[in-house]
């Protein structure tokens, strides 16, 4: 089974799971995944919920700090900001990608970008992630 697969299972039954996020793409450096908005994903207008903008780079983001981990740690967002550029309509199919910033012993720094299909910017997120003891 491909690694994708294999962190598309181990969070099936967990937020992002339910929220439909799937990982295209997994690497150290860079988590590429995405979502279909749905109207259970929208705030009133049908609109894309910030909250599922935010769950999506976090998850990413989270994704890529534990493929960095040393063994017996695990990982924990700590500091996380959104900037929210335009809007995504119901059935539109946003992409994101999270690129690893900075590796430090403690910290990682991640930054995601969420497109939609036309790869118009959604969103730009900025999220650093702590290792701690597992």
């Amino acid at each position: 089974m491909k690694l994708e697969e294999q962190i598309d299972q181990a969070l099936a039954t967990l937020l992002p799971g339910h929220l439909g996020i799937r990982i295209e793409k997994a690497s150290p450096e860079e988590v590429v995944g995405s979502l279909i908005v749905e109207e259970r994903l929208c705030t009133y207008g049908g609109i894309l919920h910030g909250g599922s903008v935010m769950a999506l780079a976090d998850t990413l983001g989270g994704v890529g700090a534990f493929l960095n981990l040393p063994p017996d740690r695990r990982t924990s967002t700590v500091e996380s900001k959104t900037n929210f550029v335009r809007a995504a309509k119901i059935g539109t199919k946003v992409t994101a990608t999270s690129r690893l910033m900075n590796k430090g012993r403690t910290l990682t720094l991640w930054q995601t970008e969420v497109r939609d299909a036309e790869g118009n910017l959604l969103a730009l997120v900025s999220q650093t992630q702590m290792v701690v003891p597992a």
